[in-house]
């Protein structure tokens, strides 16, 4: 059987997340819906990362396979077509090999978190940023960043519901820097734990604004209780920037 992998831009404000959901609709649904309508076929997607629920995706990657052997660019013409109106495009269509999993040949993920930090609230970024009007000192939340890099037991910056056998994971990348308005963060790892980018970046907004020293974030992370995290960061800020294979 012929397998695809799809890369795919999507907002997320409008649905339950990616995974399929029994009362509401979510990206999953909505792009096998369209798999079905062009090749009558019924198929289950398989992707790279489970985004939540408000979480926007500049490249996530899926794969499905399919009976008959299309040609990939008809794949993704008939995918766009079939996706509309809703905010999700496929930006590219491969063939690939029986063995390549969106999940679990991936070497790298990349998210990015965008906060915007003035008094005015959004009028054109809402959903996609966090508001923050307290004044933030970026320097210092990319000082705590560095702090943390490495493997590490990451149960502080771990949701409850997290289905991950183990917390350890290993942050090659979190980096923090100003663009006028806009604090941007930068998280890059083989494998996150479930809310974990939202819960460091909820962590780095007590640094930023004075609440917590530097050496506060370290400290959190090394506590291995959950109770030590800042409040985790709405999802309308985070995007999943790239998956590496």
């Amino acid at each position: 059987m012929p397998r695809y992998k799809l890369t795919i831009e999507y907002d997320g404000t409008p649905f339950v997340g990616w995974q399929r959901q029994a009362d509401a609709l979510s990206v999953q649904e909505a792009i096998e819906t369209a798999i079905e309508a062009f090749s009558g076929e019924a198929v289950r997607t398989q992707t790279a990362g489970r985004t939540d629920a408000g979480v926007h995706a500049k490249a996530q990657v899926a794969h499905f396979d399919l009976e008959r052997d299309w040609d990939p660019f008809r794949v993704s013409e008939a995918l766009n077509y079939h996706l509309k109106p809703h905010p999700i495009a496929i930006l590219d269509c491969q063939l690939v090999s029986e063995d390549f999993e969106a999940r679990f040949s991936a070497k790298a993920r990349h998210y990015r978190y965008l906060i915007l930090n003035r008094r005015a609230r959004p009028a054109l970024e809402i959903h996609k940023v966090w508001h923050v009007a307290v004044p933030l000192d970026a320097a210092a939340m990319h000082a705590a960043a560095q702090t943390i890099l490495g493997r590490h037991d990451f149960t502080t910056f771990r949701s409850a519901q997290c289905q991950a056998n183990s917390p350890l994971r290993t942050l090659d990348r979190l980096d923090v820097r100003r663009e006028g308005d806009l604090i941007i963060i930068e998280a890059s790892a083989r494998a996150f734990l479930h809310h974990q980018v939202r819960s460091m970046t909820g962590s780095l907004k007590l640094v930023g604004e004075g609440r917590w020293p530097v050496a506060g974030l370290r400290a959190a992370l090394d506590a291995q209780d959950r109770s030590r995290c800042g409040a985790m960061a709405p999802s309308s800020g985070l995007y999943l920037m790239a998956i590496d294979y």
